[in-house]
């Protein structure tokens, strides 16, 4: 994982618009229609492309694919992997849950959304999990090296986003295994294929693990803290079992609390669930800290620091509201995140989650998700000057 003594980096959170013409074409597959399977490549291809693109024109540092040719940042997982299938369901958000009148405007928002939803046409595992997307991974590491050929001296360096085993074990219900170490092992063994894919042709990994925070408001939201943090526990496991052949300083942990617009007040901690998350063994973390929910808790980094070789990446940016960051406020968030750290250099900035985490159900306008990349990119000049000099 690359670093800078000269000025803080930018990045971000992986998901990025998709053009609307794909978002229709993943959105009509996902509700059983028929769809032709070459045009939904080809315009796939074409979006990695003009993604990579946009986020030079932006000042990216640490790029990314968008998650163009997926359309889920992990739901996708049902075209590659065996042992799906049927209908499963996912249970409710525990603060939707509690606004009534929220949850029916919610209801009433989505129902006009071109979109793949990832608590909807679920499947559940009534088999063995085997791994059977090895094509498909190919092609999406081969567009996104080609990608970058023209446009590799423009940045820093490209990473490429992968679900943590626990999210796919949350949303996916196990009707097969006979216990939750037993799915959360086959699912690590599954995606271990494509941790080690992504770092061998020589992206760096991002995990991506809103299951370490959110599943407590959701899948444990009737049940006590404990047990949330033995999950917790138990994911981390399997993910460093799962991580066991790539070097800690190719991989960063993504964490969240979920990437939809509601209340959050249910939402755990940072402080309960994260001297467990730093048991990972990854070389950073990108945690939110743009959002009005979350914005104070990097100040937990005072109680548990990062370890000496480790990276923060600081969620700046809001992805789920229109207001473009002002600079100089981004400037001062990531100052303040510096001073917690200690270490400039080991400071990133990034935004809070993706901006497109499910197709179509991003909540900025295209338009604007390159201006808040643009004002992250300025903000970060404007920190670097007064940390570094």
């Amino acid at each position: 994982m690359r670093r800078s003594d000269t000025r803080i980096l930018t990045t971000h959170a992986g998901s990025l618009p998709r053009p609307q013409a794909l978002t229709r074409l993943y959105a009509a597959r996902a509700g059983g229609a028929q769809v032709d399977e070459a045009e939904l490549a080809a315009a796939g291809r074409n979006a990695v492309a003009a993604v990579v693109a946009s986020q030079r024109e932006c000042g990216v540092d640490v790029v990314g694919n968008g998650e163009q040719q997926r359309d889920s940042f992990v739901l996708y997982l049902k075209h590659r992997l065996g042992g799906l299938g049927g209908q499963g369901e996912r249970t409710s958000f525990a603060d939707v849950d509690a606004y009534p009148e929220f949850q029916r405007a919610r209801q009433e928002q989505l129902a006009n959304k071109v979109a793949v939803t990832n608590w909807g046409a679920l499947p559940k595992t009534i088999g063995a999990i085997t791994y059977q997307g090895h094509a498909a991974l190919d092609e999406e590491c081969d567009v996104f090296a080609k990608a970058m050929e023209a446009a590799r001296g423009d940045f820093v360096e490209p990473f490429m986003t992968a679900p943590s085993p626990g999210i796919l074990a949350a949303i996916v219900r196990n009707e097969y295994y006979d216990t939750e170490a037993s799915y959360l092992a086959a699912i690590g063994a599954a995606l271990q294929v494509e941790y080690e894919t992504i770092v061998g042709r020589g992206f760096l990994l991002q995990l991506d693990c809103p299951d370490l925070a959110l599943e407590r408001h959701v899948s444990f939201k009737t049940r006590p803290l404990s047990d949330f943090l033995q999950f917790v526990e138990l994911t981390i496991s399997t993910i460093n079992k799962a991580l066991r052949n790539i070097p800690r300083d190719r991989v960063r942990l993504h964490a969240c609390w979920g990437n939809y617009e509601g209340p959050h007040d249910r939402d755990v901690p940072l402080a309960e669930i994260l001297p467990i998350v730093q048991r990972a063994n990854v070389g950073g973390f990108l945690l939110p800290f743009g959002n009005a929910r979350h914005a104070h808790e990097y100040n937990c980094f005072r109680a548990s620091p990062l370890a000496d070789d480790q990276v923060l990446i600081a969620g700046v940016i809001d992805t789920l509201t229109n207001v473009v960051e002002h600079p100089e406020a981004i400037a001062e968030r990531l100052e303040r995140v510096a001073r917690v750290v200690g270490d400039p250099t080991r400071v990133m900035a990034g935004t809070d989650c993706g901006f497109d985490t499910s197709a179509g159900m991003g909540r900025v306008a295209p338009d604007v998700v390159w201006a808040k990349l643009k004002s992250l990119r300025d903000g970060a000049a404007m920190a670097s000057k007064r940390l570094f000099g």
